[in-house]
């Protein structure tokens, strides 16, 4: 499956292309290990809009951290899988 991570291709917010892990994922765990973040800023970041209804965005640099964090996470699940 492939996962386009820029936020501003086709206009497709990042909640809606990453929708089928949505509830498989610890996001605020994610936020917090690999942002340094809370909960609620890496939620408005995939909404799209911030705290204060304004649009927002990944930068590039957030783009390339969410898509570590997701390999990171999926070969933690491989080895884990691996292990049984």
């Amino acid at each position: 499956m492939e996962i386009i991570m820029n936020q501003t291709k086709e206009g497709v917010s990042m909640k809606k292309q990453l929708a089928d892990l949505l509830v498989a994922i610890s996001w605020a765990d994610l936020a917090r290990t690999y942002f340094g973040k809370s909960s609620s800023w890496l939620y408005h970041k995939m909404d799209g809009v911030d705290g204060n209804g304004k649009p927002t965005s990944f930068t590039m640099e957030e783009t390339e951290v969410l898509k570590g964090a997701l390999v990171d996470l999926s070969e933690r699940i491989r080895r884990a899988a691996d292990s049984l």
